[in-house]
């Protein structure tokens, strides 16, 4: 089917079933093209949060489905693929993150949303990339954090918290723990004019060399308002779009052509289709876990909405 007679079947569809299309910055293109609202996972958390529409299509990975699916319950939540996962929310679960609470009693814990309903059931407040910093300092009376499950973008805030200490999971992003330094030092020998973005999952060695550390919203931010023409762009490929498309005009070079989410390149126009024809790609979250997690969610998003 051609891509123009997918797009219009579902725009009808979405209209009939009152649907709303969520997608992340990571996606394919064309998937992009026919996003209601396109963002980060705190963009897409808020839009969630907001939503009046009787379903909700995430493209996305399964943990984001899942916080839409907590926050908003009386919303069907469905995905295009449900096989699309996160290898980095794979790296923690419920169980882990007791262990820590137990050897560390008095600390709190931070949940990067990218990880699980069960792991989000056993924090106190979760986070973002745009806003890990903000939340971290707002937790006046925490002298020790618990981060999980990533490790990397741990770390980073970490250096942006220097009152609190950090016990850090050892999760990380395959897709940004190959980004490497030699990656950012060929890239500025190519495009000596270019303004190095790298995002907060990357390894520190990789954010040392960088100009700006960001989530992808930031990086949309930076790229908008510096007058810098020539971009090198250290996140998952498909981010390059989307700067393209919001930054007319400037140039945008991947920092690793290699850098690509294989979980978030699983949507695509006929999935979309096919979740909306049949509605049973649901997202649910056991309600006894769903009603923990949303006090970590609810936290989190009274933080970003002060932004």
């Amino acid at each position: 089917m051609a891509a123009d007679s997918l797009v219009q079947k579902i725009n009808k569809l979405k209209q009939e079933r009152d649907a709303v299309i969520l997608v992340h910055n990571y996606q394919p293109d064309e998937v992009q093209d026919i996003a209601d609202f396109r963002g980060d996972s705190l963009g897409l958390s808020l839009e969630a949060s907001r939503t009046k529409a009787q379903a909700i299509v995430f493209c996305g990975v399964h943990f984001m489905a899942e916080t839409a699916a907590i926050i908003s319950p009386d919303k069907k939540v469905i995905m295009p693929d449900a096989n699309a996962g996160c290898p980095m929310a794979d790296m923690i679960d419920a169980a882990g993150v007791r262990k820590l609470k137990k050897k560390y009693p008095k600390a709190k814990v931070v949940c990067y949303v990218n990880s699980s309903a069960e792991v989000k059931a056993e924090s106190d407040i979760c986070c973002t990339s745009a806003n890990s910093i903000k939340v971290c300092a707002s937790l006046k009376d925490a002298k020790e954090i618990i981060f999980v499950p990533d490790k990397f973008l741990g770390h980073y805030t970490s250096t942006k918290v220097p009152d609190k200490k950090f016990i850090l999971a050892q999760g990380y992003c395959p897709t940004h723990a190959r980004i490497l330094p030699e990656h950012v030092l060929a890239a500025k020998k190519q495009h000596p004019q270019a303004k190095v973005m790298v995002h907060p999952e990357c390894r520190p060695e990789t954010i040392a060399l960088a100009d700006e550390v960001a989530s992808t919203g930031g990086m949309l931010k930076y790229a908008r308002e510096t007058s810098a023409k020539e971009f090198i762009v250290g996140t998952e490929v498909g981010m390059v779009y989307r700067l393209q498309q919001d930054s007319f005009g400037k140039k945008f070079y991947p920092l690793d052509d290699g850098a690509v989410c294989p979980n978030m390149k699983l949507t695509t126009l006929e999935k979309v289709l096919w979740s909306l024809e049949e509605l049973k790609t649901e997202v649910r979250v056991a309600p006894e876990t769903a009603a923990k997690a949303k006090l970590a969610i609810e936290r989190m998003l009274a933080v970003g909405r002060n932004d």
